[in-house]
């Protein structure tokens, strides 16, 4: 019997975020909205996300000694996400600064700060969460060296998910535990090089060659694509106004890896996955904008 449903491993961060009308180029000054503060990171994010759908979540992360860090434990903990495995100190908490303009689309910037300090010493420190969590999931807001060791301390029968954001080139060792790799169409460009062709088809078939056990690519408004080896199958997106998109994508990883766990077919989870991040882009913000189950069936 797992204590819970998802272990999340990754970021904390405080999203400092300011509405523009345009995101400036090269050189160029442009006023912005009032500053909102909101706790973020997509480690947070995802585990804050699932636990709102009714996971039973925890997240092994690390944030400062500093109001930002408390924010994101308060964030944490009224989201119901067993904040047991949070590390406290080493640096100051991460801080993400977002502009979004009127269509909801986001620019991000991101500076580490504590991110950068869980170690691989901290992933073997977690044992015992590790083997009382069904699903791990994990992004590369954190060092690449703490993702490898995390695939080589999984207990025999976790499910391992990886959204490689933001991308770089993976060890074999870390692709090959990817059940499922999810990218979007910029990942996919990074970690393949180049994708061959237009069809985001071959981008998911380039992929699992490269050893994953299954891969999903995120479309957009186009809703997205899974690939597991016996074939491809195109997921539809739900059609809605959208006013912010950041944390979407965190949202649909989380609802994706929770489902797994419970036992929907890649396809299913997929598609519920795709529901969930349909929700979060209503509403401003990242973690506010995260859903409850009801909102997601009312959807």
């Amino acid at each position: 019997m797992y204590d819970y449903d998802l272990l999340v491993v990754g970021s904390a961060n405080a999203d400092l975020v300011i509405g523009v009308e345009r995101r400036p180029a090269a050189g160029e000054t442009v006023l912005g909205g009032d500053l909102s503060t909101h706790p973020g990171g997509k480690g947070a994010n995802q585990a804050v996300a699932a636990a709102r759908l009714g996971a039973r979540t925890a997240l092994l992360a690390r944030v400062g000694d500093d109001g930002h860090g408390r924010l994101l434990l308060d964030s944490l903990r009224s989201a119901g996400v067993d904040p047991a495995g949070v590390l406290t100190g080493g640096a100051p908490t991460g801080v993400a600064l977002i502009t979004v303009d009127p269509s909801g689309d986001n620019s991000i910037v991101v500076s580490p700060g504590a991110n950068a300090r869980l170690t691989p010493a901290d992933v073997r420190a977690a044992e015992g969460l590790l083997r009382a969590s069904r699903v791990v999931s994990a992004q590369l807001e954190i060092p690449l060296e703490t993702v490898a060791e995390l695939v080589r301390n999984l207990p025999s029968g976790t499910r391992f998910v990886l959204n490689p954001s933001p991308p770089r080139p993976l060890p074999a060792e870390v692709l090959a535990a990817c059940d499922p790799l999810i990218v979007n169409e910029h990942e996919a460009r990074v970690i393949l090089g180049e994708p061959t062709g237009a069809d985001p088809e071959d981008w998911a078939r380039g992929l699992l060659a490269l050893g994953p056990r299954s891969v999903v690519v995120t479309l957009g408004a186009e809703g997205a694509l899974v690939y597991d080896g016996s074939g491809a199958s195109r997921v539809a997106s739900v059609k809605v106004d959208a006013v912010d998109t950041t944390g979407a994508g965190d949202a649909f990883t989380a609802a994706l890896a929770w489902r797994l766990g419970a036992g929907a077919s890649l396809a299913e989870a997929a598609g519920y996955a795709a529901r969930v991040g349909a929700a979060a882009v209503t509403k401003a913000g990242a973690q506010e904008s995260y859903p409850t189950a009801e909102e997601v069936e009312a959807l």
